[in-house]
């Protein structure tokens, strides 16, 4: 067992991933760190309110676990861009009654200040970032705090400037990941490296622990992982289908339906790339999406709100990474099990 997990009392080297929107809930959290892992809790998308509700439930569950942040890395976007993807996605949203709003985007930060005040007067064992690298008076004043600070990264360079900001370790994210991608440079194509080679890559830029991401399903991925030099590994969509997970029916059913075997990065629901199962909205919509978020996210949050509701798959972003067909029905402490049963 690596200093970095054994430090904190773990005893199995996979971890649950943040997966924001919902399926991230308190129970899956407790549920991995009782099977001797550790959960993340995913700040994205939630007030310090809400996140300080269920870091309450996790904590009174008295198990290790993480929260994870968005920084802010706005990917700005013109008003006449986002107005004429506004009218292009109103077709669908017509079918629910919704009128878009091609007004002013939406840039706002995710009440980012609130939240790092939040974790900084209320510590949490771990804290994790991804889109961004915070200052690292942020960094500094969590670490006084006794929290163990990880930072997502896509590359070595990101490993690099991670480095220098003074995060414990790393989060080193394939591109093979199910949802948002952590790239620090949305606008640019993902790299696509295997995830053993990038771990290589970065354990030769940078000497801090890395936790690796994206794609991992079975257990010859958490293998390959720890042989390329991971000391864990950090699965995500293979936990959307059991029982604590807080992913939605239709999403639940749709990451086993023959009709969705492919999965894309796509711009399509939010303006940054995040890899989803391939449906109507990402065929349609894909090639013509602009970088743009959050004012995507926002744009099209309503309709996906809707289409989730009514179980219309063709609609809703179906965030899943290239190993979702492995993703079973069953206790989530099961499939961490059996994850790590090689080992």
């Amino acid at each position: 067992m690596s200093q970095l997990l054994s430090d904190l009392g773990l005893d199995l080297p996979v971890l649950a991933a943040p997966m924001a929107g919902g399926p991230s809930a308190p129970a899956l959290v407790t549920a991995a760190a009782r099977a001797g892992g550790l959960g993340f809790l995913a700040g994205g998308y939630k007030t310090a309110q809400a996140l300080a509700g269920q870091i309450h439930t996790v904590r009174a569950e008295e198990v290790p676990f993480g929260v994870n942040l968005f920084v802010p890395n706005r990917v700005s976007i013109s008003a006449e861009a986002y107005g004429s993807y506004a009218r292009e996605v109103q077709s669908e949203a017509d079918r629910y009654g919704l009128k878009l709003d091609e007004g002013e985007p939406v840039e706002d930060d995710d009440h980012w200040t609130d939240k790092v005040d939040l974790l900084t007067a209320s510590p949490v064992p771990w804290v994790s970032f991804t889109f961004g690298i915070p200052d690292r008076a942020v960094v500094s004043a969590l670490g006084r705090a006794g929290t163990t600070v990880l930072q997502s990264v896509t590359s070595a360079e990101e490993a690099r400037q991670a480095t220098d900001s003074g995060v414990d370790a790393l989060i080193v994210q394939a591109s093979t990941a199910g949802g948002h991608s952590a790239t620090l440079t949305p606008e640019q194509p993902l790299l696509s490296v295997p995830l053993p080679d990038l771990i290589a890559q970065v354990r030769h830029t940078v000497t801090l622990p890395v936790i690796a991401t994206g794609g991992i399903a079975a257990p010859a991925g958490v293998t390959a992982a720890l042989h390329a030099g991971a000391e864990a590994v950090m699965v995500g969509t293979v936990l959307l289908r059991t029982d604590e997970s807080g992913a939605s029916e239709p999403h639940r059913a749709a990451l086993v339906d023959p009709a969705f075997d492919t999965t894309v990065v796509t711009r399509a629901f939010t303006g940054r790339p995040a890899r989803a199962l391939r449906n109507h909205f990402t065929d349609r919509y894909g090639p013509m999406a602009p970088a743009g978020y959050p004012a995507l996210h926002h744009l099209t949050g309503p309709l996906r709100k809707a289409a989730t509701a009514a179980g219309d798959t063709r609609l809703i972003h179906l965030w899943a990474g290239t190993g979702h067909r492995q993703a079973r029905a069953e206790p989530a402490a099961q499939t961490l099990e059996r994850l790590a049963d090689r080992l």
